[in-house]
């Protein structure tokens, strides 16, 4: 029972060791392979993968490619979109403050595949914008930084308000608050719930397909249309995702310990 509650149970004042770490790893890994591969051994379904991959994996590069090309300046836009509207509701300026606030709950009460036909269709056409790729950014840094401002302002607003008091009794400048206390605090903060955000809109972007933007999901539907192989081609499409978002969580977990000033 010892050897057992060693490998299988976290101690309670220390961490598990490399090997024991590894152990369940590798444990937990192959059950669930081997639950895959008892559920797609028992379909009777004519698998294609190499006709696949070697006609198609052109075009399944150039929609990944085309997908991490929209998430990195979709992620720049809602970081500024974002930052924008925190600067709106915690200023003193009534209009931008409403207008921050209205539209922060406008962009998170309505469905993402209803903002990309108002905003492409109607709005993008309003103003003459008729390339759907710009659009397709400016669309996913708004609805992402609807969530990355309320991220961000529950961070700064957690803050214990006599942490600023004291700094004002120091003589710090606003900015200096900011900078050397209110930030390095907010960063530990808000990390997890910006990676799960972000890597939500790696996988939300596949919506643009809508608007025939050419990013990895769209190009899957195509493939699959001319194959009929919808287990191969929905597989790469989840492994394709996976290597984009499971990058971020571990950025996030990085950028926590440098910013983790209190361990």
């Amino acid at each position: 029972m010892s050897i057992l509650k060693t490998l299988f149970f976290r101690p309670k004042t220390e961490s598990e060791t490399t090997a024991v770490k590894w152990i369940n790893i590798v444990l937990v890994t192959v059950i669930v392979l081997g639950v895959f591969h008892f559920a797609f051994s028992r379909l009777d379904y004519p698998y294609n993968w190499e006709g696949i991959i070697e006609k198609y994996k052109y075009k399944f590069m150039i929609g990944f490619t085309m997908t991490l090309v929209i998430s990195i300046f979709s992620l720049i836009a809602s970081f500024i979109i974002g930052g924008l509207l925190v600067l709106g509701q915690r200023g003193s300026f009534l209009p931008t403050y409403y207008f921050a606030k209205g539209f922060t709950e406008v962009i998170r009460g309505t469905p993402l595949i209803v903002q990309i036909y108002l905003f492409y269709y109607v709005i993008g056409t309003a103003f003459g914008i008729e390339n759907r790729y710009l659009m397709g950014v400016l669309i996913m840094g708004v609805f992402s930084g609807a969530y990355v401002s309320e991220i961000i302002r529950a961070g700064i607003e957690s803050i214990n308000k006599t942490q600023i008091e004291t700094a004002r009794s120091l003589a710090f400048t606003k900015f200096q608050t900011y900078r050397y206390i209110i930030f390095p605090q907010v960063i530990k903060r808000v990390m997890p719930p910006l990676a799960g955000q972000f890597a939500s809109l790696i996988k939300d972007s596949s919506l643009l397909s809508i608007i025939a933007v050419n990013e990895f999901t769209k190009n899957v539907q195509e493939v699959d249309s001319l194959t009929f192989s919808p287990i191969e081609n929905y597989c790469i499409l989840a492994v394709g995702y996976l290597i984009l978002t499971y990058p971020i969580s571990h950025l996030s977990k990085y950028l926590e310990r440098r910013f983790s000033y209190g361990n």
